[in-house]
């Protein structure tokens, strides 16, 4: 019986710690090869409900009748990517970040948004 409870917690933190992996790890990004300009240059709250909504409008990612991705959420932030060309490059910041929104800003050539909350 001892045994049996001993698989069963080393199987479960194996479990845990799996699910635990970041975005960061999962998806090879980090902060080190970034547009050294781009880090120094980002704006507070250029992630808003605004910015959000204002790159929603140029980039569609439902199918107009309310079925698609919650705005500004990681898998948002994901169909953003592939619409723009840019998933799985390395030099993208990590999507949950001030950084990516500036980034998609600086390829996106829409860094006049108002982003005032």
């Amino acid at each position: 019986m001892k045994v049996v409870k001993l698989i069963t917690i080393a199987l479960f933190s194996v479990v845990v710690v799996a699910c635990s992996v970041s975005e960061n790890s999962a998806g090879g990004r980090d902060n080190n090869n970034l547009d050294p300009v781009l880090k120094k240059s980002v704006k507070p709250l250029t992630c808003s409900n605004k910015w959000f909504t204002k790159i929603e409008n140029q980039w569609m990612t439902g199918d107009g009748q309310g079925h698609g991705p919650d705005l500004g959420s990681s898998e948002w932030r994901s169909v953003i990517e592939f619409k723009l060309g840019i998933r799985g490059d390395p030099s993208v910041p990590p999507r949950n970040s001030e950084l990516w929104c500036a980034y998609i800003n600086k390829i996106n050539k829409i860094d006049k948004i108002n982003t005032t909350r």
